[in-house]
């Protein structure tokens, strides 16, 4: 038993090693944007090996903010990431309704197809999306920010393998109560499907809120573009303005943050629980 015990201590020494090792590897690039956010714009270059400048300029947080429409851009992000988040949290949950409980012809076979488009890069499908937008006249507009990402088959999947861990019995003993399949879905399926709701919604908010390809390709006017795109103004022919980009992800972060960090304990539940197997 001692050895058992010695060799089971050395197995969680190393494990816990290499985990702290791989932490610290992952909060690296994070320092080094605090670190040249606040360092002096004279000092970027000059202190080859230091990560910190002579004293802390915290004014670059506020040069960074002037320097662009940051509130506007930070609000159009908001709204943006949101309205995304609550449209394809509503649609997928839906999908996965009637892909894990209703029964039709052609169900699972439209399912897989439905799947399929994930194997489809999102570049290719640019050229058609900017079309449609077009035609709809939809260009440069929040229609076209939102509804094009409101769908996914993701979500669809996600929300799919927790509604089958749920069971049948719940569903049949609200219809015999009298509850329709809408009843069933608002008043069984979605109480009990908080965490997979709050990981889906993690996912679609972080997703949106990064995104940067169909902005820049959709937008033409600075009061329609998100931070994403924002970022890039601070790039300019003669260079770039490090110190400012970097206080400026700073703030584009916080965000993300603040989702994960109220919905963490949902977000861990619901992978757990998504990834079980139904029926």
């Amino acid at each position: 038993m001692r050895p058992k015990s010695t060799m089971k201590r050395i197995i969680q020494v190393i494990s816990y090693t290499s985990l702290s090792f791989l932490a610290f590897l992952m909060v690296v690039p994070f320092i080094v944007m605090i670190a040249t956010a606040l360092k002096p714009e004279n000092e970027l270059f000059s202190h080859a090996g230091s990560w910190m400048g002579t004293y802390l300029a915290w004014e670059n947080f506020t040069y960074a903010w002037n320097y662009i429409p940051f509130g506007k851009f930070f609000m159009n992000s908001i709204f943006v990431s949101l309205s995304v988040t609550f449209l394809e949290v509503l649609t997928s949950s839906l999908a996965a309704y009637a892909f894990a409980r209703l029964r039709f012809p052609g169900r699972d076979l439209l399912f897989y197809l439905y799947l399929g488009t994930l194997m489809i890069p999102a570049q290719v499908t640019i050229v058609p999306q900017f079309i449609l937008m077009n035609q709809f006249g939809w260009v440069d507009s929040y229609q076209a920010l939102i509804l094009p990402a409101a769908f996914t088959a993701f979500g669809t999947f996600l929300l799919r393998q927790f509604f089958l861990t749920v069971p049948f019995e719940l569903e049949e003993s609200a219809r015999i109560d009298g509850c329709s399949r809408f009843g069933t879905y608002f008043r069984i399926m979605l109480p009990l499907s908080k965490p997979a709701l709050a990981t889906l919604g993690v996912f679609a908010f972080v997703t949106q809120w990064n995104a940067f390809f169909w902005p820049l390709v959709i937008t033409n006017t600075e009061d329609m573009k998100v931070l994403s795109v924002g970022l890039k103004m601070f790039q300019g022919i003669y260079g770039t303005e490090w110190h400012l980009m970097m206080a400026a992800s700073a703030i584009v972060i916080i965000p993300s943050m603040i989702v994960f960090g109220f919905l963490q304990r949902y977000l861990v539940e619901g992978i757990q629980l998504t990834g079980m197997g139904g029926r």
